[in-house]
């Protein structure tokens, strides 16, 4: 699942990221609530895990712009364990649900899909393109009924094509979204990702999936 994850102590923002990374996510992360409050707006997540007390928009007012403009992303709000006055604003607001600090990683996982699954329901978890299924909650892939082994970083690369079908991503755009960290432009790490997971699909189908753009990127096929 791709996840905005807004939180500006960088001790809990280090942890948070890498607990979740290792769980599968994908975290899209800024320190600060006007940067948080754009990539909200340009991008698509799965959720948005706000801190209330962050510099520039808080938290609550990230959450009643959102709101007001029909965005029903699902919002984690984090606040501090005693406010309960800002729980209760962020629900009438309309939080999903929210966390106390301090907390665990494994608790936020499973919020997430709490949230995720309630919003979304469990049919749409899966993502079904000619014979082959993905689903976002056991992050099982599936072609005509067979079982396909994928990393943790194959299966987060195939569900960001699969999420789009007939747009083309850059290789900057992947890195980006899936790496979810800075590489040399030149790397062809990307590539490489995108051989195995073709390996692993196309033997299994007819028609090849993932197709290259020469000198932009990829895209899934579009169902005719």
């Amino acid at each position: 699942m791709n996840v905005l994850f807004v939180e500006d102590e960088a001790k809990i923002a280090n942890f948070v990221r890498a607990g979740l990374k290792e769980q599968g996510f994908t975290v899209d992360y800024c320190d600060n609530g006007d940067d948080g409050y754009l990539r909200a707006l340009d991008n698509e997540y799965d959720v948005i895990i706000l801190d209330i007390m962050v510099p520039g928009k808080d938290g609550l007012s990230i959450l009643k712009q959102l709101r007001r403009q029909n965005n029903n992303t699902p919002v984690i709000l984090l606040t501090a364990r005693n406010e309960l006055d800002d729980r209760l604003q962020g629900l009438n607001l309309g939080a999903d649900d929210y966390i106390a600090k301090p907390f665990f990683v494994e608790e936020l996982a499973a919020r997430i899909h709490a949230v995720v699954r309630r919003s979304v329901g469990e049919r749409q978890n899966v993502l079904a393109i000619g014979a082959l299924k993905l689903d976002r909650i056991t992050r099982e892939v599936t072609c005509n009924g067979r079982v396909i082994e994928l990393t943790s970083r194959e299966f987060n690369l195939l569900e960001y094509l699969m999420r789009s079908p007939g747009r083309v991503f850059t290789r900057t755009q992947i890195l980006e979204h899936v790496w979810g960290y800075d590489f040399n432009p030149n790397t062809n790490v990307v590539d490489v990702c995108i051989q195995r997971i073709r390996k692993k699909i196309d033997s299994l189908n007819e028609v090849g999936l993932i197709e290259s753009i020469r000198g932009v990127g990829y895209r899934f096929r579009k169902p005719e």
